[in-house]
């Protein structure tokens, strides 16, 4: 090998690595690009398709406490934009729900091109955003839409469209995704005619409770269950389903008309005849139907199967969705599981907490509050007992020196003390006991006992002052925080139920932070228990020693003071 030809290859190499770290930082630079600098906040969201491509489809993103921190947003959801993989190009959504107080939301987004995996990024955290929520932008425009999502009233068309239903069934309000319709077998929902120009598609969520019934009819088209089996009759076409529906469970079905008459159950066709007539006239659902439907589609054109089978992977178990974490404005994940927990906290459990850290503090307060009196306390009973214990013949002479301003302030022995001693006063005008001439009686001495006692309960309660703070604090904090977990359970799982995921990702974050209530109140319970238990023992001691003080001072009474 010359040297020019070893020349070209290094030269070569230099420019190959060149290009790939160029192509690396460009690659790196995009994945953390930032589609709006007002937004503070977004989430990556995953796309698995069961198929290789789908054009314009409609996917649901089912948001709540496991997957999204409605905190963060506005609380209408005006500020919530979906953009598309590139990270530049908005994409049309509708927002069908949007419940901030119980933390669900329902959200349609256009996907334009559906691969097997897509991602698309969801953009929150901005104050001054308005609502770009499109109904007749997500869908195209060949559809009607129809979520029975309304409270009351007919099914409203959330297509361009405007094709509203002209009766309704029985409202039910946690269906396949939010609201939904029940039929009884009588009634019916009754749905204008939409123009089919190249072909014709119906989609539709069935949860049958029989199986068997009619359930839709129009000129042209009927359909029905026959033993679960699904049976679709079309111009000369006729055909049944090779697979069943099951009672009780939520199906996806499906019918196109084009060349032939296809049916399609849970993404899978099922059925096909040739000679099959575009329907014509309005569309009746449900009569002759027991049941549920939800998420009725009408289009003037034939889908693809593969538009069937992304529909069909919006059962709430087929993970077709899958919210990543939150990503904030400066760059990365809010990994830490703390975090995670405080996102995921309900407004019950926000309250439980918020009242448990206030019952916290009441307790610190009176830990310390107590813990420094009782040693003041302590202190200054050991300095009067000193000073008491050199006392002779006249017992009330520390009282005479002024003790209580002085060096006995805190004493509680004094106290008592200055209560014998007044007593002493009254019945002595010199109360040294070598310059008396009279003596006390026993009922005298049974007096001055009945004072020291009367000063010994109001030390007592002093000195157990505030600590049935303590007690409830210990007795009532794991039941309030017990109170906020179970709450917080209830609507987590009311909410799931609600948005139809139910999965370890969206039911985990929601039952960890419901028990944090309960952390919340063990936390407070266990300090206030060690602190109760320590300032009990001290209290029990000083009290035992003014027990034993009024005796100590009645005794000695009765020996200076009696003959």
């Amino acid at each position: 090998m010359d040297n020019r030809t070893k020349f070209i290859q290094i030269t070569s190499m230099r420019v190959f690595a060149s290009l790939l770290a160029l192509l690396l930082c460009t690659f790196s630079l995009s994945s953390h690009a930032w589609w709006n600098n007002e937004w503070t906040s977004r989430k990556k969201v995953t796309l698995s398709s069961p198929v290789a491509e789908v054009v314009d489809a409609p996917i649901l993103l089912r948001l709540h406490t496991g997957n999204f921190d409605f905190l963060s947003t506005n609380d209408d959801g005006g500020d919530l934009r979906l953009i598309a993989e590139d990270d530049a190009t908005e994409l049309k959504f509708n927002v069908e729900k949007w419940d901030g107080a119980n933390q669900l939301a329902l959200v349609w987004v256009k996907v334009p091109k559906l691969s097997s995996q897509t991602e698309i990024f969801l953009y929150f955290g901005n104050e001054n955003a308005v609502s770009a929520s499109d109904p007749k932008g997500t869908y195209d425009a060949s559809s009607a839409i129809y979520h029975f999502a309304e409270p009351e009233g007919n099914p409203q068309d959330s297509g361009p469209h405007g094709l509203h239903a002209q009766s309704s069934a029985t409202r039910i309000a946690a269906s396949f995704s939010n609201g939904g319709v029940g039929f009884d077998g009588a009634r019916s929902v009754l749905l204008p005619a939409v123009s089919a120009r190249n072909g014709y598609s119906f989609s539709i969520w069935v949860k049958p409770s029989s199986l068997d019934g009619v359930l839709l009819q129009s000129d042209g088209l009927a359909v029905s269950l026959e033993a679960g089996a699904v049976r679709a009759k079309s111009g000369r076409a006729n055909v049944v389903s090779n697979t069943a529906l099951s009672a009780g469970k939520w199906h996806h079905l499906g019918l196109t008309l084009s060349d032939g008459l296809r049916i399609y159950l849970d993404g899978k066709a099922v059925g096909d005849a040739t000679g099959a007539a575009f329907p014509t006239g309005t569309m009746t659902l449900g009569a002759g139907f027991k049941g549920e439907m939800d998420e009725v589609q009408v289009s003037g054109v034939a889908r693809a199967m593969e538009w069937m089978a992304v529909q069909a992977a919006l059962a709430p178990d087929a993970k077709l969705v899958a919210v990543g974490e939150e990503e904030t404005a400066e760059g990365g994940p809010e990994a830490s599981h703390l975090g995670i927990i405080l996102k995921s906290l309900t407004v019950d459990g926000w309250v439980a907490i918020g009242f448990l850290a206030i019952m916290l503090l009441i307790a610190i307060w009176v830990m310390y509050s107590k813990a420094i009196y009782i040693n003041r306390v302590d202190k200054s009973n050991n300095r009067f007992m000193h000073r008491f214990r050199e006392l002779s013949t006249d017992l009330a002479m520390i009282d005479k020196s002024g003790g209580l301003d002085k060096d006995f302030k805190h004493s509680s022995l004094y106290r008592i003390y200055h209560i014998g001693a007044v007593e002493l006063a009254h019945r002595f005008d010199n109360t040294d006991a070598t310059q008396i001439n009279k003596s006390l009686s026993p009922q005298s001495l049974d007096a001055i006992r009945a004072s020291l006692d009367a000063g010994l309960v109001e030390e007592i309660q002093r000195m157990n002052k505030f600590m049935v703070l303590l007690t409830i604090a210990i007795s009532g904090g794991p039941f309030i925080g017990l109170l906020g977990t179970v709450m917080g359970v209830m609507i987590t799982f009311a909410a799931i139920a609600a948005a139809g995921d139910v999965n370890v990702n969206a039911i985990a974050p929601g039952i960890a932070a419901a028990l944090a209530a309960t952390v919340a109140g063990m936390s407070v319970a266990i300090p206030s228990l060690f602190g109760y238990n320590y300032l009990a023992s001290r209290i029990k001691a000083i009290v035992s020693r003014m027990h034993i003080f009024v005796d100590e001072f009645i005794t000695k009474l009765a020996e200076n003071y009696s003959r």
